[in-house]
């Protein structure tokens, strides 16, 4: 891994062109989680030289989420953490004041105007901005025009309260968007709109995806917690969060390979320091360079 601007937020960069699809980068708000549970089996002498902890342990993260705008349309992808939080949730996580909500009233995007949002998966710091409660009286959708695209084994394994993962499927987070009739839930690939796919990608949950912005031979990939930052980026150096360690491996492997010969450009959501790296392979393995 190659860092260039150690201080930059990768939320703060200008927007990138692919093709005529223009993206922005806004800040979903920003957290910290326990940097074990960060890097699973990777010791920590190995994983703080990447990532260093602070004194309860834990690790910087940001949530990097995406606005798309094409013909007319805007597409969100990924709505960060939201804001839906008492105070001890708030302590727990180090969990910033600012949101999604916050970042697109500072360029002036009306949130009625979101066309689409694309989540990859349900945990709360994916899909929490995604529904918020401006009254008090209960929480309803960010985006009450768009058509929310979720996987259907993600939205079926988040009902029913999948294995160990039922304190990060929030109730407040997913029945809002079921009671609006909002949801449109895929399976596998499918395109969005032109340009706009999303696609499996499998391991950290069941039914995860990760989504891709494509035009002629440029590509821009957001992998979602397949490779959450530029720390993660050894096959090994998963989380003790994914549901399917191995599958991720080789989800991550097949993934880095394809960025490598494509030449696309790779967005990990939640490094706190740059957003969009570019993969090559090396005699030592992978290696991720930030793009400007």
């Amino acid at each position: 891994m190659k860092k260039h601007h150690a201080q930059s937020p990768g939320w703060a960069r200008p927007p990138l062109h692919v093709g005529d699809l223009r993206v922005s980068f806004l800040n979903g708000g920003r957290l910290k989680l326990d940097g074990g549970a960060m890097f699973g089996i990777i010791p920590k002498p190995l994983w703080q030289r990447l990532a260093p902890a602070d004194e309860l342990n834990r690790i910087e993260l940001t949530t990097t989420c995406l606005l798309v705008e094409t013909a007319g349309r805007r597409i969100i992808v990924e709505s960060g953490i939201g804001n839906k939080y008492e105070a001890r949730d708030r302590e727990i996580f180090a969990l910033s004041e600012t949101w999604l909500l916050d970042s697109l009233r500072a360029v002036q995007i009306d949130p009625e105007s979101i066309d689409v949002v694309i989540l990859t998966h349900l945990h709360f710091d994916h899909a929490g901005g995604g529904t918020f409660d401006p009254d008090g009286r209960g929480a309803r959708p960010t985006f009450p025009r768009a058509r929310y695209i979720v996987p259907r084994g993600e939205w079926d394994d988040s009902r029913a309260g999948y294995f160990v993962m039922t304190a990060t499927y929030r109730e407040e987070n997913l029945a809002p968007l079921e009671r609006a009739g909002l949801l449109e839930l895929v399976d596998g690939e499918a395109e969005v709109a032109p340009g706009v796919s999303v696609r499996s990608l499998p391991g950290h949950t069941r039914h995860q995806q990760g989504v891709l912005i494509h035009h002629a031979d440029r590509g821009l990939l957001h992998v979602a917690d397949l490779i959450p930052t530029a720390a993660h980026l050894g096959l090994r150096y998963n989380m003790a969060y994914d549901l399917l360690p191995y599958e991720n491996m080789r989800t991550k492997q097949r993934v880095l390979e394809e960025c490598a010969q494509s030449g696309w450009t790779v967005v990990f959501g939640q490094d706190p320091h740059w957003s969009t790296w570019r993969i090559s392979k090396g005699a030592r393995g992978f290696e991720a360079v930030q793009v400007e």
